[in-house]
């Protein structure tokens, strides 16, 4: 016999918002935290209901592809990082760091090929970096020369991609770094990088940073589209970089896109970093970024639909975000399909990063770990899409998923004999999702006993549909 018990019942918990600041608040700070927030998301009908609908396609959609990419991948270095924080493990210093660009010439680049690649991964959306932190634009931007068109390549990586999804019909996020090591006002650029990477707000030259990085926010928006979310990524102290005004001017331009956390704001959703929360998040518990700390706040049990916070954890399929021909660190497919799953059982998005060559190419490491999740997807997509955190939560050898009075059952350790679940009731019916082949089950108490074939019949993760009357 293989018992299998869920963490069940509601939890009390804070349903007030954190901001970005490091130190603890207390209750006045989060109530004036939650009423910018409220301010901020005001909203004329029509606008509100462009941003509904977008959260509820996107808290659907749990799939999506991250593309990290600029002429760091020329050096085979992680993106901005080794200009920032020096490393012997990269090799490079920062001023042949700067200078990439002068060789950067992605002639095999096919926007139309990465759309393809993440629709057969079942993916639903993009993400694309068009400024990291080092400060090179990978749009056509008016207001700096360190940018792609100003490369051996001249071609406008970012209006080529934006085309490639609007004939694939995909939608396509802004990744944003407000950080900028390359701009004399965000920064003393005298000076090396590692020594004042996280700005000088306190400078005079600071409001002139924050206009510029405001221009081209509003460029990226009318020059290139609407995205479907602004990706910030502000690193430390984001209240910097006035985050509410910044958003309450792009709910004007742009209403129907979604915020992360990021920009010293609440933003829409949550975004841990290479890691998947223990327990589901909730309203009131900031997470974002490597930090698993800030996961101890979040309560055990179920939290009700209404508490419950959107969240997205990126991650990448070996070490680096950007390109890197020696990191083979790679992630097998197995562990990419679980991670999805792990993720959608706790009702989040799961953002899985790629860092193409310097001609423009998805290695075909990636390629095929991608295409192992579509496979998967292709015949267990149902279990993924369009769902909400399991009922059976801390499973030990499983994941669970939800939707309209069924409950999915992901078994990635085949057991041997009966599979008794407990924690689910009034059920109608147990098949095997992948071939709707219906499982004889027995009512026990608060659960049920499940006869499973002796052989598991999918190596990664094999999939039981329970719907109940």
């Amino acid at each position: 016999m293989f018992r299998i018990m869920g963490a069940g019942g509601a939890a009390a918990f804070s349903s007030g918002l954190a901001s970005a600041a490091k130190a603890p608040q207390n209750d006045t700070t989060q109530q004036a935290v939650l009423t910018a927030w409220n301010e901020l998301n005001e909203l004329d009908g029509q606008r509100s209901r462009l941003l509904q609908q977008r959260m509820r396609w996107w808290t659907d959609a749990k799939f999506g592809l991250f593309i990290h990419w600029d002429p760091s991948s020329l050096a085979s270095v992680e993106i901005s990082w080794p200009i920032m924080r020096p490393s012997p493990k990269w090799n490079i210093t920062q001023e042949e760091y700067v200078n990439l660009y002068k060789k950067f010439n992605p002639v095999k680049y096919d926007p139309d090929a990465w759309v393809e690649l993440a629709k057969v991964a079942g993916q639903k959306y993009i993400v694309f970096t068009t400024k990291h932190h080092d400060g090179f634009c990978m749009f056509d931007s008016s207001f700096t020369d360190y940018k792609i068109t100003n490369t051996p390549y001249k071609k406008d990586v970012l209006m080529m991609l934006v085309e490639a999804c609007r004939r694939h019909d995909m939608p396509l996020g802004y990744y944003y770094s407000p950080p900028d090591m390359h701009h004399p006002d965000f920064r003393d650029t005298s000076k090396p990088a590692k020594d004042n990477w996280q700005g000088e707000p306190t400078r005079p030259q600071w409001p002139n940073y924050l206009n510029y990085f405001q221009l081209q926010l509003r460029e990226l928006t009318t020059r290139y589209g609407e995205p479907t979310v602004f990706w910030f990524d502000g690193l430390n102290n984001q209240e910097k970089y006035d985050g509410y005004h910044v958003q309450r001017m792009l709910r004007e331009l742009s209403p129907s896109s979604l915020f992360n956390n990021r920009l010293g704001t609440p933003g829409d959703y949550e975004t841990p970093e290479q890691f998947v929360p223990d327990r589901v998040p909730v309203r009131g518990v900031r997470i974002a970024g490597t930090n698993q700390s800030e996961q101890d706040r979040l309560p055990s049990g179920l939290p009700r639909l209404e508490d419950f916070q959107p969240w997205e954890t990126c991650m990448t399929i070996n070490d680096t975000w950007a390109y890197n021909k020696n990191d083979h660190n790679y992630k097998s497919s197995k562990i990419l399909i679980q991670t999805l799953v792990n993720v959608a059982s706790k009702g989040g998005n799961f953002l899985l990063d790629v860092g193409p060559s310097p001609e423009g190419l998805i290695q075909p490491e990636f390629q095929d770990r991608l295409r192992d999740v579509g496979k998967w997807l292709a015949i267990n997509g149902e279990s993924i899409y369009g769902t909400t955190y399991g009922p059976l939560q801390d499973l030990a050898y499983g994941k669970t998923t939800a939707k309209r009075g069924t409950t999915y059952l992901h078994i990635f350790d085949w057991p041997k004999g009966n599979l008794e679940v407990s924690g689910v009731e009034h059920v109608s019916r147990v098949t095997l999702l992948a071939r709707g082949e219906i499982l004889s089950f027995q009512r026990s108490g608060k659960g049920i006993t499940v006869r499973l074939p002796e052989q598991a019949p999918d190596p990664y993760d094999t999939v039981l549909k329970i719907e109940t009357s």
